[in-house]
């Protein structure tokens, strides 16, 4: 059945699907030219666009509960969709998760599927949260991103290094190591991204692009700065960055 909204130039003419599968709902992003949001406990997520073939591609599956559906105008001007679904059935269509990864700890534990998910407890997401911390703290987005030596020094901060930190500022051969070993974890983003759709084929991953990805699918949210403050989580990312030395 085809839904009609009047929300003007806000939205595309064949903006969104919303179908139902075994054990709950699916939502994806049908438009070419414009971004389809779904909101849930304080997460605003941007949905990728579903695959020409109409393959499911970084949707987003509902398993319980309700998330609001809707066009970045219709979110902001209060006139979303809302979906809800009731309990669930005992399994659900595999095909409907293509591509996505469970997330443990956010919005519900066994209702929710992101595009992409970066445990904490890795060194990859402490990269991606330094990579994003410019932007999360300034929401005009504005304020250059970090490049590769930097994150590698913010790296060491975050995980009181100082004996490494003197050396980063002292030893160019140990600064190349060390942020060679970011490059390739900004490479892995990159490559995660690509795998799972979530720019248009064709759209140059510049930094820019990626953190904007990162952001708009909540793989790293406003919340996680709190992360920095965490001891047990900063020790945590010790272990994983100097156990073995560069």
């Amino acid at each position: 059945m085809d839904v009609m909204i009047a929300v003007g130039r806000g939205l595309s003419r064949r903006a969104g699907l919303i179908a139902a599968v075994n054990g709950g709902a699916w939502v994806a992003n049908i438009s070419c030219t414009h971004a389809l949001y779904t909101v849930s406990d304080g997460y605003r997520i941007r949905l990728p666009r579903m695959e020409e073939q109409g393959e499911p591609c970084g949707g987003w599956f509902l398993r319980a509960g309700t998330v609001l559906v809707g066009s970045r105008a219709m979110l902001d001007e209060g006139q979303p969709l809302r979906v809800a679904v009731g309990a669930s059935a005992e399994d659900f269509d595999p095909t409907a998760t293509a591509g996505r990864e469970r997330v443990p700890g956010r919005l519900d534990d066994d209702s929710t599927l992101l595009p992409l998910y970066l445990d904490p407890k890795t060194k990859l997401f402490l990269v991606a949260l330094m990579w994003c911390r410019p932007w999360l703290i300034d929401p005009t987005r504005t304020t250059p991103l970090p490049r590769t030596p930097e994150i590698a020094r913010a790296a060491l901060e975050v995980t009181d290094a100082h004996f490494e930190l003197e050396r980063f500022d002292n030893d160019p051969a140990f600064r190349d190591r060390l942020s060679a070993r970011v490059g390739e974890h900004l490479k892995a983003l990159r490559h995660k991204i690509t795998e799972r759709a979530l720019v248009r084929p064709g759209v140059r991953l510049s930094d820019e692009v990626v953190v904007e990805v990162l952001l708009e699918n909540a793989v790293i949210t406003p919340a996680d700065l709190a992360r920095l403050n965490d001891p047990a989580w900063c020790s945590r990312q010790e272990d994983l960055w100097w156990t073995r030395r560069p």
